[in-house]
């Protein structure tokens, strides 16, 4: 073969040269769009009525500054990745406020419109009822945060669906043995809840709980206002001209602290000693309005009774310093939901070579997890992996006039096995069957 001329091979040269410096821009660009792909969450909360000012928003701040952590990497091993396995979290906040049929669409927005990977929210049960049937026919990513009903995963078996805390029965289970714990006078209980699944199931589960473990106990007024009735005259009156040693409430944001702010003035809790499933939420707004001596918890060792660990250190410091105040039980559950959606979502990747996961894959990685979270533990064990169960704790309200704040005293500490169901039983029959295979109980 004649060999080329000078004048041909410098030309050959020039065209390698631009050749190689094209191949090389283009895997610039490549590597530029991979490393710019983000994650779409959804965030769905509420940002007004009644909910929002001690529910919604403290929830949607909590997701604010861990996500913003998580898009620094600036957040504890094993959760230091940049945003989920290097895609930086792109957040649509959207207000759970308006009724079940209005979250229906806004979720098929979120999915169908701003293309979401996923989607973390809801609070009220009605929603969640309402919205994971409409996920599952969908074939999306739902991760619920928070609500309590039972019902979700008790009566329908779901794929792409997830609840990230405890229900309800935990909660309930636990306030009824915190009273034998501490042997308080229960011989007869009065109740108000909201008339819809959370009231409905709160009062179920603490009555059935009564039943087994106080026998004998009377039950009196059975009270179910609407949610959001805001105005308690009528029920505080019946409260108060039937007595009863113990009132039993599952009411939560606005409607708890109207409930309080009516009824403390008018001498309910001195009359009775008032039990709250859900009332660590309102402290840090009611202070000195909230009356001395009443029983309540969190739902999941939250705030003033979470554990000591690094993690919730961190979590806690990172939360009161954007604030100024500290962390209760909706922040607390936004971000256990958060860090266990970060882990199934690396996890995925890391099965997927590295790329982003599919919501089945995610699915995957989600189903009968366990991670750590500020309250401690979080297991997947029930729903088929798909609904979490938690430690718990129980406390009982005390002004501190020099810090000014509500404080926590009498903390009792529930492990999850002793306050939720075993997997092959619905919690209303592991009530009534007296909590077979309950352990570590105090």
């Amino acid at each position: 073969m004649a060999a080329r001329s000078p004048r041909f091979s410098s030309a050959w040269q020039s065209v390698r040269s631009r050749t190689a410096l094209a191949a090389a821009a283009a895997l610039c660009v490549a590597g530029a769009a991979q490393a710019q792909e983000t994650f779409k969450v959804g965030i769905v909360s509420f940002l007004s009525g009644q909910a929002a000012e001690s529910f919604g928003i403290p929830a949607v701040n909590g997701a604010k500054v861990v996500i913003d952590a998580f898009n620094k990497g600036s957040a504890p091993a094993p959760y230091n990745k940049v945003g989920f396995g290097g895609m930086k979290i792109e957040p649509i906040y959207v207000d759970e406020n308006g009724g079940a049929t209005k979250q229906v669409q806004e979720l098929r927005n979120l999915y169908d419109r701003d293309k979401v990977d996923a989607v973390v929210g809801y609070v009220g049960s009605g929603d969640c009822l309402a919205v994971a049937p409409v996920a599952e026919e969908m074939k999306k990513f739902l991760v619920l945060y928070d609500c309590g009903t039972p019902r979700i995963f008790e009566d329908n078996k779901l794929n792409y669906v997830f609840r990230t805390a405890s229900h309800a029965a935990m909660d309930n289970v636990a306030l009824a043995r915190y009273l034998k714990a501490k042997n308080v006078k229960a011989a007869s209980f009065n109740m108000i809840n909201q008339d819809y699944a959370w009231g409905q199931d709160s009062r179920k589960d603490f009555m059935g709980s009564m039943e087994k473990l106080f026998p004998g106990a009377r039950a009196g007024e059975d009270l179910l206002p609407k949610f959001g009735a805001g105005q308690y005259g009528t029920e505080i009156s019946a409260l108060m001209s039937k007595g009863a040693d113990v009132t039993h409430s599952s009411l939560w944001g606005g409607d708890l602290q109207a409930f309080i702010l009516q009824a403390g003035p008018r001498g309910l809790f001195k009359r009775t000693q008032v039990v709250l499933s859900a009332g660590d939420h309102v402290l840090p707004g009611l202070g000195d309005k909230m009356p001395d001596g009443t029983i309540l918890g969190a739902r999941g060792a939250y705030g003033l009774m979470s554990p000591k660990s690094p993690l919730n250190d961190w979590w806690w410091d990172l939360y009161s310093k954007a604030y100024n105040v500290y962390p209760v039980q909706a922040p607390y559950r936004m971000v256990q939901s958060l860090l266990g959606l970060k882990l199934a979502v690396e996890k995925a990747m890391a099965a997927n070579g590295g790329k982003k996961p599919t919501p089945e894959q995610l699915a995957a990685a989600l189903r009968g997890s366990e991670w750590d979270s500020p309250a401690g533990r979080i297991r997947m064990a029930l729903g088929n992996g798909h609904q979490a169960v938690q430690d718990t704790a129980i406390g009982k309200t005390r002004y501190d006039a020099a810090r000014k704040m509500v404080m926590l005293d009498d903390i009792v500490r529930f492990p999850a096995d002793c306050v939720n169901p075993p997997p092959n039983m619905k919690s209303e029959e592991w009530i009534k069957a007296g909590f077979p295979g309950a352990k570590g109980c105090p």
